[in-house]
């Protein structure tokens, strides 16, 4: 877990109060690259220190496809769409109180210019996406969490290949 972006917030906003959007934006957008680079000289120095990534010599178009042993994935992108883990992973690696990074209750990281993720070594590891899932899976998923088959359905959301009670009527959305 990495942070750039304390202090950014606060940037973003002398430059919004002087009307200077474009700065703002890319204060923002900095923090997040650096945050994004970080993480990645990370997974160099976790596969050096591996082992087997002592011997790289991968160019920068190689990296940017990922050309290396191993993976890093994160919560929220296609092969972990669920946030709500986030809380353990927080807790196990005492973020508040280490790096100042905390989560809302709608698991958003804070400052937002922060990443976290999970390393995977295994010569085998490879990123995929979860395709769209079932009720079913939807309720085993929230049976095994321990949580309503409402809330899974919340926290999947963007899997789901049915249409739920609640975003089926595009009227009732309007209020």
């Amino acid at each position: 877990m990495v942070t750039a972006g304390i202090g950014i917030e606060e940037i973003s906003r002398e430059y919004e109060a002087s009307h200077d959007d474009f700065n703002a934006i890319l204060a923002k957008s900095l923090g997040d690259r650096l945050a994004e680079a970080y993480a990645e000289f990370l997974h160099l120095q976790m596969r050096r220190e591996w082992g087997y990534g002592l011997s790289e010599q991968l160019n920068p178009k190689q990296l940017i496809r990922e050309a290396y042993q191993g993976i890093r994935p994160a919560p929220g992108y296609p092969a972990q769409p669920d946030h709500s883990e986030k809380p353990a992973l927080f807790k196990l690696l005492r973020a508040e109180e280490r790096i100042g990074v905390s989560l809302t209750e709608n698991f958003s990281m804070s400052p937002a210019s922060s990443v976290c993720g999970l390393y995977f070594s295994h010569p085998e590891s490879c990123y995929f996406a979860v395709g769209k899932i079932g009720r079913d899976q939807t309720q085993d998923y929230g049976r095994r969490k321990g949580i309503s088959h409402e809330e899974a359905e919340r926290l999947l959301g963007p899997v789901l290949g049915y249409e739920t009670q609640t975003n089926t009527d595009p009227i009732s959305l309007i209020g």
